[in-house]
């Protein structure tokens, strides 16, 4: 096992081989607002104040904008915050890193997923296997790829759509599909219910699902990624939806992002991703608690 010291350099070298990943396929790095107006109201995320402002719970909204102005590839690197988060895999104040390209969709993303972590894995540990939790994680190879409906079929005795339907999809997701993906290599687990995902455009063909998907390995959820809706008034329903479910469970409604609104029309088709650097870390150092690999942990401030 890695020292904490160790894992704090390892850390520091996987941050400088994502922006090298990053800048050698013409991405340009941004710097968006850490404290902003409103965040993408969701159902299970409450959010920070700070004054009159939010700390951002994602830098999406303004990396989108950044889309609709005509920067066609950007990624950035920042603190998020998220009230409520805490356990051996979250904080409420963690690193994530973001990358979006227009003219593009999530096709794109996973095989940017598959060729990061070639890439990290190679310039960090010299290899084309990561050793996790016992486990040897080959990323040379192309990834897993599992739609959630089928991942429902395989594992539950429950369909997708009656999953999401009598409220059981989370908690099965997390105890009996989780546990059942693949070990000895990264898996993408695509496609799921529109109603799991608020920000991403429907899948051509299939109404009931959207162009999501979630990248794991060795058991740990890294990333989330999605073609991007791109229609303001559908968005905005989608919105005050998760407001509603917000008030019926007993929280505060949180404000729209009109300025995201106002603009996102103009966005071409694109997609986005968010990846938990801390979680990144912890694959790659091995370590099994997100205090292993930062600097602080909040208990010790």
């Amino acid at each position: 096992m890695s020292s904490h010291s160790d894992n704090l350099m390892l850390r520091a070298r996987i941050i400088q081989a994502i922006r090298s990943f990053f800048e050698s396929r013409g991405f340009m790095e941004v710097e968006t607002p850490l404290r902003i107006p409103a965040n993408a109201p969701e159902e299970h995320i409450e959010p920070f104040r700070s004054e009159d402002l939010y700390l951002h719970t994602s830098p999406e909204l303004c990396m989108k904008r950044l889309l609709c102005r005509g920067h066609d590839r950007i990624f950035q690197i920042c603190r998020c915050w998220r009230s409520e988060e805490r356990g051996s895999r979250h904080i409420p104040e963690f690193t994530m890193l973001e990358w979006y390209r227009s003219n593009s969709d999530y096709e794109a993303l996973m095989k940017d997923c598959e060729l990061l972590l070639q890439h990290v894995a190679k310039v960090c540990l010299a290899s084309d296997t990561i050793c996790y939790s016992g486990k040897v994680i080959s990323v040379v190879d192309v990834f897993a790829r599992v739609s959630v409906r089928d991942a429902f079929n395989d594992y539950t005795d429950v369909k997708m759509e009656d999953a999401v339907r009598d409220g059981s999809f989370d908690e099965l997701m997390v105890m009996r599909i989780e546990p059942e993906l693949f070990q000895d290599r990264p898996v993408l687990l695509f496609d799921y219910p529109m109603k799991m995902a608020a920000l991403a455009r429907p899948k051509p063909g299939d109404s009931m699902v959207a162009e999501r998907f979630e990248l794991y390995a060795g058991g740990l959820e890294l990333a989330n990624g999605f073609s991007e809706l791109n229609d303001p008034v559908e968005q905005r329903e989608r919105f005050q939806e998760a407001n509603r479910k917000r008030n019926k469970n007993g929280l505060h409604a949180l404000p729209i992002p009109e300025p995201f609104l106002r603009e996102l029309a103009t966005m071409p088709p694109s997609a986005g991703i968010a990846l938990g650097v801390d979680r990144l870390v912890m694959l790659i150092s091995g370590a099994t608690r997100i205090d292993d690999v930062i600097a602080f942990t909040p208990e010790e401030l």
